[in-house]
């Protein structure tokens, strides 16, 4: 089972993001709006993303694919 990793930052997060296929509809202050089909979701764009933050990320975009959290991570990371 792979782990959440610890040090990624908001940028980092969002390019790869972007290499699964979202796209950046909007950035207003240090967060920025990814849609992927009709799926929108938020990203800060902070130094260090709190683990707690990165976990409902991936929830997020976990249930909106169908898959489970561990194969959101091994698609992202």
């Amino acid at each position: 089972m792979p782990k959440l990793p610890r040090d990624i930052s908001g940028a980092e997060l969002i390019k790869k993001l972007e290499k699964a296929g979202y796209i950046t509809v909007r950035q207003t202050g240090s967060h920025v709006r990814l849609q992927k089909d009709s799926h929108q979701i938020t990203i800060p764009k902070h130094q260090i993303l709190k683990i707690g933050t990165l976990n409902a990320i991936l929830m997020d975009i976990a249930s909106n694919m169908h898959k489970t959290k561990f194969e959101i991570i091994n698609l992202i990371f």
